[in-house]
């Protein structure tokens, strides 16, 4: 039995989808808003399909499967230590893959942030003394001092969700960050992001509206070590791969700061996408 499964389990083949488009690359307040953040000009975006359907429990496959597709090591971009754009090429040998919880279908996940103090009643966001970083804020301390006194207002399993990942990310910024005053900017480019990614859908039972999508955390090696999302191991480097097991759309995005943050994503369909940021 195990051998008729393993004939069925073909590897996956993906092609390179060009046109294809991200809504918040088109929208012009969104633009401005990742130039200000130091990302605009750091992130590029791909998108590819593949040839049948995916399984979960097939998710690390699906992930070798991709890195050494022909197309994808031909086509997916990726950054040197220059900061020049070029194909992957590295003979991928394994990948590193976590499933990442994405089940928000509203921003309600940011509420704690607003009862807590971070936030004042306007949407500014409370300024803080830092040891280190002078111009510091409540939300920033939030997101990264684990002895600060709002840490724990977002609960640990809301940390790891996929929405408030990129809001985290979209915080933080690239390194000449210009940071916002007012949270609203933040929470509704995140959104815009999280819109253009992941694919919901309503349940035919209970009519409510879900999360189709699967999402990856991925580290890809070659012979080598570490080659994709970067040579460099780093907590803010980072891939995802948003997978739409029903359009067979596959999306990757990159994003990076140099020497600190960079993430990637898929999605599976009849498609992929790649969203690069340099590192």
């Amino acid at each position: 039995m195990a051998e008729e499964t393993h004939a069925f389990e073909q590897t996956y083949i993906f092609n390179l989808l060009p046109n294809k488009t991200f809504t918040f690359q088109q929208d012009l307040h969104t633009t401005a808003l990742l130039m200000k953040w130091s990302m605009l000009g750091r992130i590029s975006a791909q998108a590819f399909n593949f040839d049948q359907t995916f399984q979960s429990y097939r998710k690390n496959d699906f992930a070798l499967n991709f890195f050494q597709d022909p197309c994808v090591k031909n086509n997916l971009k990726t950054l040197d230590a220059s900061g020049a754009w070029k194909p992957l090429g590295s003979d991928v040998t394994h990948v590193d893959v976590e499933t990442v919880p994405c089940t928000k279908v509203s921003v309600d996940i940011f509420e704690p942030i607003f009862s807590s103090g971070i936030v004042r009643p306007s949407g500014h966001i409370v300024k803080c003394y830092h040891e280190v970083n002078p111009d510091f804020d409540e939300l920033r301390m939030m997101l990264l001092e684990e002895d600060s006194d709002n840490y724990h207002v977002v609960s640990p399993c809301d940390r790891q969700e996929f929405l408030f990942r990129l809001f985290k990310h979209i915080v933080l910024g690239g390194e000449l960050c210009q940071y916002e005053d007012v949270i609203s900017p933040y929470i509704e480019s995140a959104k815009m992001i999280y819109k253009d990614l992941v694919n919901v859908q309503k349940d035919s039972d209970t009519r409510e509206i879900r999360v189709a999508s699967t999402i990856l955390k991925v580290a890809a090696h070659d012979e080598n070590g570490l080659c994709y999302p970067s040579g460099r191991d780093n907590e803010q480097t980072f891939a995802y791969l948003c997978i739409d097991p029903f359009k067979r759309h596959v999306l990757t995005e990159r994003w990076g700061r140099r020497g600190c943050f960079l993430r990637s994503y898929l999605y599976s369909s009849v498609r992929l996408r790649v969203l690069e940021r340099p590192h």
